[in-house]
Formats: C-alpha cells, structure tokens, sequence
C-alpha cells in the first residue's frame, strides 16, 4: 500500500513513519521542513497544507493518507497569542492549516482516487482544555466517551472537532473511507521518564484529566485503522489514550477530593483507570495501549 503521511517532520511523525515501514508500506513524506536523516531514503515532497497544488502534488499516486499535520495548539488564544507573535506565527495559523488546510487535503485527496484517510484529532475535541472562559466542561459521565456531548472554545479545540464534521461529510459524499484519532498528551518515551520522575501528589484538579498515550501507541492505532479500514464502518472518530492516568493516586480517590460533585456521575472507575474510555478503538481494531510511565 502507497501511503501518504502529512506532518512527517513532526513529533508524531517519525514514530507513525517507523510503524509503517516497519510493516512493509512503501510511504510518501509530505512536511514543510525536512524529516529527520533516519528518513532520508524515503520519497519526500516538501510542500505546505494551506497550498492546494502542495496537497495535489503530494497525494498522487497513493491509496492512503496518514494526516497527521497540523498547527498543535490555538494561537490566538488570549494566553498564547503574544508568545506566538513574537516566533512571528499569524493569528490565525491554527484555524487556516487544521481547517483549510485540511479542506485542501481532502479535496486532493478525492480528485486522485485514494480510498482511506486517518486522521490525527485531538481528545481537545471535547473542548476541555484551553478553556477561554476559565470554566470547566459539564460532564454527565465519566470515563467519557464519544457519545459525549463536546464544549469547544478555542480555534485549536474547534478545529479538531470540525475536522471530524468535515471528514465524515468526504464520506457521505464520496464513498472515501475516513477515520479521525482523539489522541491525549501524546508521550515519547523520553516524556514518560519525565513523568515518573516528576511525579507528586496531586494537589487541584486539572480540566486536563490526567490523559496521556505512549507515541508507539498512537503509530499502532493509526496503523490498524488503516489496514482494517474494509472491516470498520466507513467513518468513525475514536478516543486513544493510556488505560491509566498520569496521577499517583486511584481515579475515584482524585474525584471524591477535588471534584465531589461528580461521584454520582461514575459509571467504574477502577485503581488509576483514565477518565476517557477507549473501547470502541479496541474493539474496532484490537488495539491495545502497550507503553508505561509507572514502569
């Protein structure tokens, strides 16, 4: 299978990279900047997604998509506008590559006749995290799930959970098999060390809720979505994290100190379980989240 990844140079990049290679894909790297030299043999073409004729350059010829570029965090955000001005990035980044860009993408996509795309999402989806107005989600269960409702403010938030909207009207529309990962603090494994060694008890709650996922992971999700893609519904978008928190203490334990008002909103949370569930990534595709932070 010819298969595009977007985003190559990126963090998540090399790891997807080394997962499919490794399962004998012959791949097409796409990034603004070049991939590491580990990746030098490999077919790159060095374009932008905002740039139509980069995205129809890049997917030619290819059956798949691995979609993994994207602007990480919201920009122009009240907290992060200055910061980002100052490294000169527009305001408006985030919403133009994770919106348009993707926009640009799919268009290519359809135009060149590739038949599955998997997208990296974000579990910010749920319009937990970069909260503008200060105030945490309501939640009406935990773990949660996708069936959840999502409360996005921010241009990073947003734009995660329209580009699923936007992927799943591809596959009405034409027929394109798409798949959109809702991945949480994505941790290499130098990361993972760090959060061992870092650890401490836990003081406040955070509207973050302790989620993580080992990078290997994520390379094996996308990769599974991919290859079982004629087993699994045309489009779905599926949480992926760690079966447990980043938090030295037991899941019901952080509820009943800092957030009581939710103990009747548990269904089970057992010893360090995550409070987002990942069953219906599981039982989609059999996978199973392998790394460790504890260890």
């Amino acid at each position: 299978m010819q298969i595009l990844i977007t985003g190559a140079s990126g963090r998540l990049g090399q790891f997807v990279i080394r997962e499919l290679e490794t399962e004998g894909h012959s791949l097409v790297l796409m990034s603004r900047r070049n991939p590491p030299d580990e990746f030098a043999h490999l077919p790159f073409i060095q374009g932008d997604l905002n740039n139509f004729e980069d995205c129809q350059r890049a997917v030619e010829g290819v059956d798949a998509i691995q979609h993994l570029g994207a602007q990480p965090n919201p920009v122009d955000h009240p907290d992060l506008r200055a910061d980002a001005a100052e490294k000169g990035i527009p305001f408006d980044a985030t919403f133009k590559t994770n919106m348009l860009g993707t926009y640009y993408l799919m268009q290519a996509a359809i135009e060149a006749d590739v038949q599955t795309v998997v997208m990296c999402g974000s579990n910010c989806a749920l319009g937990h995290g970069f909260r503008i107005s200060k105030t945490h989600i309501p939640i009406d269960y935990l773990p949660l799930d996708e069936e959840h409702p999502c409360y996005p403010e921010d241009s990073y938030s947003f734009s995660k959970r329209c580009g699923e909207d936007l992927l799943a009207s591809y596959t009405r529309a034409y027929g394109i098999r798409t798949y959109v990962t809702r991945p949480a603090g994505i941790s290499p494994e130098e990361r993972r060390n760090q959060m061992k060694v870092n650890a401490k008890p836990t003081t406040s709650w955070t509207p973050w809720l302790w989620c993580w996922v080992g990078s290997e992971d994520v390379a094996s999700a996308h990769r599974l979505l991919m290859e079982k893609a004629d087993t699994l519904p045309p489009h779905g978008v599926y949480f992926l994290n760690a079966d447990d928190t980043s938090a030295l203490e037991p899941s019901q334990e952080l509820v009943e100190r800092f957030k009581p008002e939710l103990l009747p909103k548990i269904r089970t949370l057992q010893a360090h379980q995550s409070f987002i569930n990942c069953d219906k990534l599981k039982s989609a595709v059999g996978w199973r989240h392998e790394t460790s932070w504890r260890e």
